[in-house]
């Protein structure tokens, strides 16, 4: 179980901690030095490491040549950089590894919710939520890289967890609206209706 204060400290605000404590359940580690190295779909036995410095001797030694997973989210390492050098200890600091693990994690939820049409019904998200920990899991959905694509839009994806009914709506709402005024919302759905009547006449 994750420390509340921590997620409230550093987790993406855009979920719920509910949520939070799901994913790093689900995908994560409760050890913040965990190093997990795969390739070729293989587990390589490392060994377990008992410092940070330990930790990103072995995440040095095995990016570029396998898939290396670090810290309590399990965030891949390597994700946006071009060389080892650039690799902080960081990936191994519970705070900065929960952060960017849950921003990353929320880009997949945004991704995989809009593939699902932007439903706004809270029976939805336990799969949405399912194939988001997959993708994160894998570093696909659909063919595509999550850890590298495009941000889909700001939508805060929260679950509209049932532990919480009076705000239900609320987070079912904010699943899958992205931040922005209404007015920008009806005309981006009008575009969005325009195309698709465009794409199926051709």
């Amino acid at each position: 179980m994750l420390d509340t204060a921590l997620i409230k400290q550093c987790a993406d605000p855009s979920l719920k901690p509910a949520v939070v404590e799901q994913f790093v359940a689900a995908a994560g580690s409760t050890d913040p030095l965990a190093v997990t190295v795969k390739s070729d779909g293989r587990l390589i036995l490392v060994p377990k490491a008992t410092s940070a410095d330990e930790a990103m001797v072995i995440v040095r030694q095995y990016v570029g040549h396998a898939v290396v997973r670090v810290g309590l989210t399990q965030f891949p390492a390597g994700v946006g950089a071009s060389d080892t050098s650039e690799l902080k200890p960081d990936l191994v600091e519970p705070c900065a590894n929960l952060r960017m693990g849950t921003a990353m994690f929320a880009k997949i939820l945004r991704i995989v919710t809009k593939w699902y049409g932007n439903p706004k019904s809270e029976e939805v998200f336990p799969q949405i939520f399912d194939d988001a920990v997959y993708a994160w899991k894998t570093g696909e959905f659909e063919g595509e890289s999550v850890f590298h694509a495009a941000d889909p839009g700001q939508a805060v994806a929260e679950q509209p967890s049932r532990a919480v009914q009076r705000d239900a709506p609320t987070a079912a709402d904010q699943l899958v609206e992205p931040v922005a005024s209404s007015q920008s919302k009806v005309q981006d759905a009008g575009i969005r209706i325009d195309l698709s009547r465009i794409g199926g006449q051709r």
